[in-house]
């Protein structure tokens, strides 16, 4: 069984920035990848942000050049360094991977962006 659990949501004000982190107990961490999604009222959730086992990343274009995706393998944790926050970035963020064949997702953490 793989749990995750996300931290680091909050209300910021537009242009600022927040760091999100995903702690996930599973003994397998660095050989799979980890995504972190999010999901908007009434839209449907959307990947955000990719790191594979060896570090390459991807990123959706609404994010590309103020969102940033890391890993430690040592802590079994990966981030996502959120800065330049619009209103639109305002969702639930989740983490996710996808683990031999069995999608595992955390619970969410909110991010509201609003003055």
């Amino acid at each position: 069984q793989v749990q995750l659990v996300e931290s680091g949501g909050g209300l910021v004000q537009p242009g600022g920035s927040l760091r999100l982190s995903c702690a996930a107990a599973t003994r397998i961490f660095s050989i799979v990848a980890m995504d972190w999604y999010r999901q908007a009222p009434g839209k449907e959730r959307k990947l955000v942000a990719t790191i594979t086992s060896s570090g390459t990343t991807n990123y959706a274009d609404s994010v590309k050049g103020r969102f940033t995706i890391t890993r430690d393998n040592a802590k079994k944790t990966v981030d996502l360094q959120m800065n330049s926050l619009k209103p639109e970035d305002t969702a639930v963020y989740s983490c996710h991977r996808l683990e031999f064949g069995r999608h595992y997702w955390g619970r969410g953490t909110q991010v509201t962006v609003s003055s």
